[in-house]
């Protein structure tokens, strides 16, 4: 009798194990997913995801969102920009010089990609370099951005403070310790 009610008891439980959870995840949303979302609708632009992270400084999670981007609409002129800017703001300088310079040679006439690119140079002292990459910039953009205009002003302020710069004059003095033996003083 005891054996009977324990296989009874027993089968009752492995029945309640495989019942329904629908009380506690809706069978839509499954185990994992959060209640409402309709996996049938179409995904968010990964690049206006990525820049409205990029405003919220969110810079790592953005460049998640532009290589999503990338999945989906290829590796264009914007994509690749958009890439260079959140590894610019990340401090990978080496690796933003490359996608910006790959997002300049797919579109030619895209300013933001010039500018950003120009922005990496800076950043790096290329500040020849930069100055002929801010005026690029700046003709494509006819002259209308404000930003692309004060980088071009900036770049032509290191390149004359760089370049053309008077060496300042210091004055140094040798004075003598014993025998053979000098030690050089600034005044």
């Amino acid at each position: 009798m005891v054996a009977r009610l324990t296989a009874i008891l027993g089968s009752f439980l492995l029945l309640a194990g495989c019942a329904s959870t629908a009380g506690f995840f809706t069978p839509a949303a499954g185990a994992y997913a959060p209640a409402g979302v309709d996996p049938s609708a179409p995904a968010v632009d990964g690049l206006l995801v990525g820049h409205r992270l990029m405003a919220a400084e969110q810079y790592e999670l953005a460049l998640k969102s532009y290589l999503r981007a990338a999945v989906t609409q290829g590796l264009n002129a914007e994509v690749l920009s958009s890439l260079g800017s959140a590894n610019l703001q990340l401090g990978r300088l080496g690796q933003a010089e490359t996608l910006l310079r790959r997002a300049v040679s797919t579109d030619e006439t895209f300013p933001a990609a010039w500018n950003n690119l120009g922005v990496v140079l800076m950043e790096q002292r290329k500040y020849a370099e930069a100055e002929r990459v801010f005026r690029t910039a700046f003709a494509l953009d006819s002259g209308e951005s404000a930003e692309i205009r004060e980088n071009l002003r900036l770049a032509l302020a290191n390149l004359q403070k760089d370049g053309y710069a008077e060496p300042e004059q210091n004055s140094f003095a040798l004075q003598r310790r014993g025998t053979g033996e000098y030690q050089l003083l600034s005044q």
